[in-house]
């Protein structure tokens, strides 16, 4: 009998064992094929953007003179004017206003070079005739052409000239909004939370109340556009293309996500400090306060900041709302127009410009950047509050 038991239980044995091995390394191999292509994402999003952070310049003669106000290519001569950037050459009236020395001289400057030669330099597809391409050779042997930092990026906002196109307006836009929503959602959504665990009663009423809360959470962030659009536009007449009503607009998309999370939280705290603190004769809202919150907190912030950084990424709830118009110039507050990175990232990818592709790119890099380091700041808050209780 004994014998037979071996004879069955062992190929039993051997077959899980095989089972086993074969779903770790199904397993493995998922891991290493997800990392394999956040690798070649990362990669080419490095390889394209890279060279937007460089940026071409021209050293060339420049004639303050007093046709340039009304002539700008008055202050070049024929073979360097076709090369340097439109935006630059507006600019010189008033870089001769607040400096009337340099009125009737000829000074040597760094001319910002416009998108072709930006492109013939770095060896991509440019629109650069015969002659044009002669001239950016020869100046290159003299050493009249360098690619320098593009401050210019970090700096100016949306330009309809390539090489003037920047992001400084989509991140302070992005910011903005970012406050707003902060300001709206975790406040709310950590007190609803709070409410819902710890104060309200278990009755169906608040249970329906979870349900439709667990069921926003999953719904198409778009509807919340909609949502956004119909509420705080048309019927509380917010301005539109505002970081206010973007901001709003979040905070409804958020607030599920915050909530759900905060719950999570709470239940992870052990019902006996509960418990401990009815036992001293303690109220409801002093073991809240004094006991569950402080021991729940870094999992609400964990959760607050990974639901902000979702947000911030969130492009389809602020196209409804406007907030991809034209804003080349940075919102000084929250009620003017602004546009947000997600959505000038979105606008520079239709563009015809080969310039606009490795700009994308740089786009894409730094809002990769901004997530990476709230992710970072998430995870930081969580082990300092858990070293600390």
């Amino acid at each position: 009998m004994e014998k037979n038991d071996d004879y069955f239980y062992i190929p039993q044995l051997k077959k899980r064992n095989r089972n086993g091995k074969i779903f770790k390394w199904v397993c493995a191999s998922a891991l290493i094929s997800a990392l394999f292509f956040l690798f070649i994402f990362l990669f080419d999003m490095v390889r394209q953007g890279y060279p937007a952070f460089t940026q071409a310049y021209i050293e060339t003669e420049v004639t303050f003179n007093e046709d340039l106000k009304s002539n700008p290519y008055s202050a070049f001569d024929s073979d360097s004017f076709s090369i340097i950037s439109r935006a630059w050459m507006r600019g010189l009236p008033r870089m001769m206003d607040e400096d009337p020395s340099l009125k009737g001289t000829e000074q040597k400057i760094w001319a910002l070079a416009n998108a072709e030669v930006d492109q013939y330099i770095k060896g991509h597809p440019h629109k650069l005739r015969d002659r044009e391409q002669k001239i950016v050779d020869r100046m290159l042997e003299e050493g009249s052409i360098e690619s320098k930092f593009n401050v210019i990026f970090f700096l100016t906002g949306d330009s309809k000239i390539p090489e003037n196109a920047g992001f400084y307006s989509a991140i302070i836009g992005s910011l903005l909004t970012l406050l707003v929503t902060m300001t709206i959602a975790v406040p709310i959504g950590i007190m609803t939370a709070i409410y819902l665990e710890e104060f309200a009663p278990d009755n169906k009423f608040t249970q329906f109340i979870e349900i439709n809360i667990n069921n926003l959470a999953a719904i198409p962030s778009i509807l919340f556009g909609l949502l956004g659009l119909a509420i705080f536009i048309i019927f509380f007449g917010v301005p539109r293309s505002s970081p206010l009503v973007g901001g709003m607009t979040l905070a409804l998309m958020s607030l599920p996500i915050i909530i759900v999370s905060s719950k999570a939280a709470l239940k992870s705290v052990p019902a006996t400090i509960r418990q401990a603190g009815f036992g001293l004769g303690l109220t409801r809202w002093q073991i809240v306060r004094d006991h569950v919150l402080p021991l729940s907190l870094p999992g609400m912030l964990t959760g607050s900041i990974i639901a902000l950084a979702q947000a911030i990424g969130e492009t389809a709830p602020l196209i409804i709302v406007g907030m991809i118009a034209f804003v080349p110039d940075a919102a000084t507050n929250i009620l003017e127009p602004a546009t947000v990175m997600p959505a000038q990232i979105y606008t520079w990818s239709g563009m015809p410009e080969r310039m606009y592709i490795e700009k994308t790119a740089a786009g894409i890099l730094v809002l990769l950047t901004i997530l990476l380091s709230m992710n970072g700041v998430a995870i930081y808050l969580r082990k300092k509050f858990h070293t600390k209780w």
